[in-house]
Order: C-alpha cells, then structure tokens, then sequence
C-alpha cells in the first residue's frame, strides 16, 4: 500500500471551518503538521487556541471527516495541542491586527447596523432582535448581535446560548447560535447575579464588546438596546456613529408616544432611523377576527411623528402580531423564524429582515479609491 497523498489532505483540511472563527484552519495556521503512513493512518496536528476550547469536540469530526474521504486513508488521528502565547499572538493579530480599534466604525466598513431601540421595556425589543438577527442569517447573511442591555440581557437565553465565549488573549471570540455570532454580559455572570454597573462601566463594556470581540468580516450587526436614551444609547452614538436607530413599539399610545422620544435621539445624536416596527399589532382569534389588545395606529403615529422631526423618510417597516409561538421560541433558545417559519408573526419578522438586508448602504464616510490626476 501507499501513503494517503499529503496534499490532497492538506486540501481536504482547507475545507475544514473553525466553528467560532468561521475560517479555515490552514488559513488561520492551525494546521500543525500531517503524518501520514503506507498503511493509510493520517495523522494531524490541529492547534487549538486553548486547552479547554469549547468546540474541541467538533474540530476533532470535521477534520477526521474530510481526511477520511482522501484516497487511500484507513484510520485518522487526531492530536489537539494548545497554541503557544506565540502563536496565540500571531492569531490575533492576523485576525484583527495589531491595533484596537472597533471596525464597524472605520470608513471602509461594508457592515450594516442597527441599534434596536425602545422607549420602555415589555415591548419585546430583544424578541425583535433575536428574531431579526436569525432570519437574517437564516437568509445567508453573516450576522453579529450585541445584547448592550447590560442590566436586563436577555438575548443567550432567547438564542439558546448555555456556553462562555472563548478568550485568546484579550481577543474574545462571540459564541455562535443559529448562525448568529453573539456576545452578551450574561456569558460571564453567573445565573441570577445582578450587574450592578454605573455610566462609565456601561461605556467601557460595550467599548470593550466592539474592539475586543472578533466578528470577523459581517454584512450585518445588530444591537439590542437597553430601553430609554441613558448611558448606553448615548456610547452607541459615539462609538458607531453611522449606527442606524431601529425602533420598537407596541400600538398602545402610552407605549408609541415613549418610543418617539427614544427615536427623536437621532436628532440630537445625529442618527438616522432605518424605521419603525410595531410589535405586539393585534391577537388573531380562532375565528380569523383581530383582536386589537394594545389599541391600534402606534407604529404608525411614531413613524409620522420621527419623520418630522429627522425630516427624513421614516417608514413602518412592519406590524408583528401577538403569537404565543414567538414567546415559547424565546424560553426554548429558539427565535419563531426558525421553529414556527409559516406563523404569522415569523412571516412578519422575516419580511422585515429581508427588508433591512436590501437596503444600501450610503457612501457617506467611505473611500471611493480614487486619486487626483
């Protein structure tokens, strides 16, 4: 017999795609050698950024299965080694290079992001995040949510997310869930403990989720806000400039006329507002009449009103309806665009995805690579 072919392997474990980075391993120089032997063993040294990587488990399958389909290979081993503080170094700066800085602010940044606001809470804001992050992604989308409600997060729990993020240095890889790459506060505090941060904590952890964190190249972030305009909202404006307000309501008046003044920031931060979305619109009875709970027309009311104060079209981008389906996704860690696609209030939510993914981005800030004659 003869050795199973070392490049075909070495082309094999190119297709090989580390779950947290979403890059191959050979791009990412965690290929630590190939051995292979005439009586078809393979065996390949993987590197892994740290000895208790989460995702160990699933590096071991994806290489032992696509070295398996080389020709001529019998058995594949396997051997997981932690990277050196070296190569740990080496990885993040060939990942995000050697500067801190938060790259969905830069000018040539091709990444869309909202900010989903909400005037009060119990609007369901982070059901609309989680929901809206899912179907984008479940669109082919690469997708990133911040849960920035740092006293009230809320969003690993509607995503299903039980594990920490992993850290390389002061890198931090976001966990990924349903093919949304996620980072929250509540992935490092202990079940049932209170954060009990002031203004400048608040800045410093969401400064520290936009420059630390690596997403990677994403066409859309989003981030949930904690309700009202206090410290967080305010740090958005300053660190995402070109973030765009998002904002949540429910029909009620009390509800839409606090959402328009969590919308009218933009004027004051100079934001502009992707649009409105009215949640929680009407209950659907058995007999197919609506039921209007929360009254009618909010959403509406606070899109006229924001458009004149941004004087700016500000459109009703949708009315998601009041479906039990979409509160049982949230406590099983899975958003209703995925479990219940067909119900009505997933067909809305997703309509509002795709209508935000379609959106252009202006050019506004960005280099357009073209130089004086």
């Amino acid at each position: 017999m003869s050795a199973p072919d070392r490049e075909a392997v070495m082309q094999a474990l190119a297709a090989v795609i580390d779950p947290e980075i979403r890059k191959p391993l050979t791009e990412l120089g965690m290929v630590g050698g190939v051995e292979t032997s005439p009586d078809g063993t393979v065996t390949v040294d993987v590197l892994i950024t740290i000895a208790g990587c989460p995702m160990k488990g699933r590096i071991t399958e994806d290489v032992r299965a696509a070295v398996e389909a080389v020709p001529g290979t019998r058995e594949v081993i396997v051997r997981l080694t932690p990277m050196t503080p070296q190569q740990r170094t080496e990885l993040r700066e060939r990942l995000r290079g050697s500067q801190r800085v938060i790259p969905f602010a830069q000018p040539g940044s091709l990444t869309r992001v909202y900010a989903v606001a909400s005037g009060k809470g119990g609007v369901g804001k982070s059901s609309v995040a989680a929901n809206l992050a899912a179907a984008m992604a479940a669109e082919g989308l690469k997708v990133g949510l911040v849960d920035a409600d740092v006293h009230g997060f809320s969003i690993p729990g509607m995503l299903g997310v039980t594990e920490a993020p992993t850290k390389v240095d002061d890198m931090i890889l976001p966990c990924v869930a349903h093919e949304v790459k996620v980072i929250s506060i509540g992935m490092f505090v202990p079940p049932g403990q209170p954060v009990v941060w002031r203004g400048p904590m608040l800045h410093r952890a969401l400064e520290q989720f936009l420059t630390d964190v690596f997403f990677g190249d994403l066409d859309v972030l989003l981030l949930d806000l904690p309700p009202g305009t206090g410290d967080i909202a305010i740090s958005v404006a300053q660190l995402l400039p070109d973030a765009e307000l998002l904002v949540v309501t429910t029909p009620q008046q009390a509800a839409a006329e606090v959402a328009e003044r969590a919308g009218s920031m933009a004027v004051k931060t100079k934001q502009r507002i992707a649009g409105v979305v009215e949640n929680m619109s009407w209950l659907e009875l058995p007999d197919g009449e609506r039921m209007d709970v929360f009254g009618s027309g909010g959403g509406a009311r606070v899109a006229g009103r924001l458009a004149q104060a941004v004087d700016a079209r500000v459109p009703l981008l949708g009315q998601v309806p009041l479906d039990p389906r979409l509160r049982e996704g949230a406590d099983a860690g899975v958003p209703v665009v995925l479990s219940e696609p067909e119900s009505p209030a997933a067909a809305a939510l997703r309509d509002i995805a795709t209508a935000l993914s379609r959106r252009e981005r202006g050019l506004a800030g960005r280099s357009l690579g073209l130089s004086p004659l």
